[in-house]
């Protein structure tokens, strides 16, 4: 039976280099005061070895774990997977995340944390601990947290806020959901569309907040009337169900909707086929989200997309910096797009008319 082969270890590059383990880590890291020669000699060591940097190795300057943390909550993530609708907010995440934070030299890990009130500071506390991240990143609703938030300022620990504008510790980031809800509506408006109705998320989202009013900006532009056309739901299918009857209820009931996610945008859907409605002939659908199961619908849902995975690149790279160059002043915006698909069309004469 062969020998297994012994792994290369920064011990190896160091006797090979005869220099000191701290040398290799300075080299490795590319910290300051390390002369030339010394690092091309280092450098020799590592290629005629074949050794990749391993973060024990990186860690031993002492100054950085090369660890970026992102946490969502447990609850709402296992539901989602047990689910298994379409949803892909952490696929995308770590899309983005751990590829740009592997091209810096760093790892990304995905916790998930019980954030209720009376266990987020135990279980985030343990895992800071535990980890030692160099930054953090925050998903929403929880990147609104205090709690989460108070906590990781006391710890000195840079933290990305993704879905927040408020004023405070950390990187603020959004999507520019105002602005997409715009995008949409004007698509609409631009089809013929008068009636516009709105299914927006629940409160505890201030993104959910940002939406709507995007929409009623956009619809305030056109001189179009809001009154009537707003519903709200929880971002889940029945709520969705329940805001698309009520919207299509009314006596002069919209002939497009946008719905705050995909899950309430396939609802709608299938109130509409429930009605004898025709998508889109009688009633044009957008949907928020733009997760793989919209593709698959029928029609196929024209979709904002929210580009999840470059705004956790840009939050790992925004954490890799912060010190060099500390937190941005204003929110950070990574905009995402409307992709165009069956659902829309032009809307009915009647409502031109």
């Amino acid at each position: 039976m062969g020998r297994r082969r012994q792994s290369v270890t920064i011990k190896h590059v160091a006797a090979d280099a005869g220099v000191s383990l701290q040398t290799v880590s300075r080299v490795i890291n590319k910290e300051p005061n390390v002369r030339p020669a010394m690092k091309e000699r280092v450098q020799a060591s590592i290629d005629k070895l074949g050794y990749v940097p391993s973060i024990a190795a990186q860690r031993m300057s002492g100054s950085r774990s090369y660890l970026i943390l992102a946490i969502n909550d447990r609850d709402r993530t296992i539901a989602d997977w047990r689910a298994r609708d379409g949803r892909d907010w952490v696929d995308q995440m770590l899309l983005g995340g751990m590829l740009t934070a592997a091209e810096r030299g760093y790892r990304m890990i995905f916790e998930l944390i019980d954030t209720h009130s009376d266990h987020v500071e135990r279980e985030l506390g343990a895992a800071i601990a535990a980890l030692q991240p160099d930054g953090v990143i925050v998903t929403p609703p929880h990147s609104e947290n205090p709690q989460i938030t108070g906590l990781l300022a006391e710890n000195g620990i840079p933290f990305a806020r993704i879905g927040s504008k408020e004023d405070g510790p950390g990187i603020a980031m959004t999507m520019g959901d105002e602005l997409l809800a715009g995008k949409a509506t004007d698509h609409l408006i631009e089809l013929g569309h008068m009636r516009i109705g709105f299914i927006a998320g629940p409160d505890e989202y201030s993104l959910a907040g940002w939406r709507t009013d995007g929409w009623r900006e956009a619809m305030g532009n056109a001189e179009l009337d809001c009154e009537d056309l707003l519903e709200q739901g929880d971002f889940g299918f029945e709520s969705g169900l329940a805001a698309a009857q009520a919207l299509l209820d009314r006596e002069n009931p919209p002939t497009a909707i946008i719905a705050s996610s995909d899950q309430m945008a396939l609802a709608a859907l299938d109130v509409a086929k429930e009605r004898g409605l025709d998508v889109p002939r009688d009633l044009s659908i957008v949907s928020f989200d733009n997760t793989p199961i919209v593709r698959f619908a029928t029609p196929s849902l024209t979709a904002v997309d929210q580009p999840i995975a470059r705004t956790a690149a840009r939050a790992v790279e925004l954490l890799i910096d912060f010190n060099k160059h500390g937190a941005p002043q204003a929110p950070v915006v990574v905009e995402g797009e409307l992709i165009v698909r069956a659902s829309t069309a032009r809307a009915p004469t009647r409502s031109r008319t």
